[in-house]
């Protein structure tokens, strides 16, 4: 299990990065001379990359060693933040954001399986939960301090935190990453061929879409918070924080849940009713939204461990 903690280390950073944006979208919007609309593109694209980037990716080059491409995925989404952090208008931002999303989709499916092979089978839910553990951390305690950085100072330096730590999540990978043997080539028609599966594409459905609900409320919630409950861009750090320690107990407490009673379907469906009644409530409580972000975060992150694990399954 030491092992999979250098691939969390990664997961922190794309987590931070990932998530950082619906912090800073007002001052980006102010900064750039556009609409907080259209300022929220630059998660639309990061999130449309980081979608079609794996699939491609591994139809393309399925008989690549996973630690070349996980390395290689790591670089292009340092570069991605970089040029974010030097993006002189929206265009330029719209792109660096693809980039940076090209880079997470790909680290972020293949961290997953390359978790799950080093764990072994008696320990795939705690490995994943472990990767997607440090993302969830770095919503918890990146994204409120990447907000507070923007605040004193400005957007970009939180663009070129999240560069530097991408930085040396690439170097720790570089030099400590075992080699893990690459699977089977799989052709692109059987790829396809999955998508109609009846067990596949339920759980791929399901992903998506509780994914995009999440993601995109996510995405806006400094306006939400500031129309339903007077909300200052200064003030919003403290329910990031909610939201990210509710993700973090999300992911520690799911993999075990999983490992343990083998229910995956069950929890789904738990976690799912969670979700739809915390995001539901979210506009009525205001300014005191924070427990509700809580069990939001919770139940977002802990989502996605048992729809993994059936996949892998």
């Amino acid at each position: 299990m030491r092992k999979v903690w250098l691939l969390m280390v990664g997961s922190f950073t794309l987590g931070l990065d990932a998530y950082v944006m619906a912090g800073l979208l007002p001052v980006v919007a102010d900064d750039l001379a556009t609409t907080v609309s259209l300022a929220g593109q630059m998660v639309t694209v990061f999130t449309l990359a980081y979608a079609v980037s794996a699939p491609l990716v591994a139809g393309l080059l399925s008989g690549v060693r996973p630690r070349v491409l996980i390395v290689a995925a790591l670089a292009v989404f340092t570069l991605g933040n970089g040029l974010t952090a030097l993006a002189p208008g929206l265009t330029v931002l719209l792109v660096a954001r693809a980039v940076a999303g090209i880079g997470a989709g790909v680290y972020s499916a293949l961290s997953t399986a390359a978790a799950a092979a080093l764990a072994g089978e008696e320990r795939r839910g705690r490995a994943l939960a472990l990767v997607m553990g440090g993302m969830s951390s770095g919503t918890v305690l990146g994204v409120p301090l990447g907000v507070l950085l923007a605040d004193h100072t400005s957007w970009r330096a939180t663009m070129w935190l999240v560069t530097g730590l991408g930085a040396v999540a690439l170097l720790g990978l570089a030099v400590g990453l075992p080699d893990i043997p690459a699977a089977p080539a799989v052709p692109m028609r059987a790829r396809l061929a999955a998508l109609t599966d009846r067990t596949v594409l339920p759980v791929v459905g399901v992903s998506f879409l509780g994914a995009v609900a999440s993601l995109g409320l996510y995405t806006y919630l400094a306006p939400v918070l500031a129309s339903s409950g007077g909300v200052g861009d200064g003030a919003v750090a403290p329910y990031l924080w909610a939201w990210g320690l509710g993700g973090v107990l999300g992911s520690v407490v799911a993999g075990p849940l999983v490992d343990r009673t083998g229910r995956v379907y069950v929890l789904v469906t738990g976690i799912v009713s969670t979700l739809v009644v915390a995001i539901g409530v979210l506009p009525l409580l205001g300014a005191a939204a924070h427990p509700a972000l809580v069990v939001w975060g919770a139940a977002g992150w802990a989502f996605q461990v048992p729809q993994q694990h059936r996949l892998l399954a």
